[in-house]
């Protein structure tokens, strides 16, 4: 297949994950991150790049985050959230953070292929993204013709925009407002 072919497959398979969201859990994941004094963002591999944009568009928006990991970072406490995206819902170091943050009193919320898994366990806010990873087995109803977890990663993406978009709405805030806070150490 051509790229354009590619890139129409995979616009074909985004639609069809994205249909099969639950409209409560990204509600209440969106009233998670407006009742946090200060958030923490993780992930590995892809699905912490994804992460990584969400810090950073919500920093855009002015809310008070970190990128867990960094070594700017400072530690967790009672009112904050931590957001994971992870597709398995079972990466060792993640789970780890996830118990860390809810012993000292902070919030959870995990986007994840497996809400059943250790870290949808830990979590008080999930949010299901149905889109097959590596580790899926028959958990997803949606076939993917990408590599690996490329589906759940772009998924990821753009729930983490949409959710973007909704605090945009819910805050009153729009994008002048948001570039405004846009590095300027280019």
């Amino acid at each position: 297949m051509t790229v354009l072919e590619n890139a129409r497959a995979v616009a074909k398979e985004l639609e069809a994950t994205l249909t099969l969201l639950d409209e409560e859990q990204t509600e209440r994941f969106i009233d998670t991150i407006l009742d946090a004094r200060t958030i923490f963002t993780a992930g590995a591999g892809r699905s912490g790049l994804m992460m990584r944009a969400f810090a950073m568009r919500l920093m855009h928006m002015g809310f008070q985050v970190h990128v867990a990991g960094d070594v700017t970072t400072p530690a967790i406490r009672g009112g904050d959230l931590l957001v994971i995206g992870s597709g398995s819902g079972e990466t060792s170091g993640l789970v780890s953070m996830a118990a860390k943050a809810r012993s000292v009193g902070a919030t959870t919320a995990i986007l994840t292929g497996f809400p059943n898994s250790s870290l949808g366990s830990i979590a008080d806010s999930v949010v299901r993204i149905p889109a097959p990873t590596p580790k899926s087995g028959s958990e997803s109803s949606i076939a993917s013709i990408q590599p690996m977890g490329s589906l759940f990663e772009q998924s990821l993406l753009v729930v983490l925009d949409a959710t973007i978009m909704r605090l945009m709405e819910k805050k009153n805030v729009d994008s002048a407002e948001m570039f405004s806070r846009h590095a300027n150490l280019e």
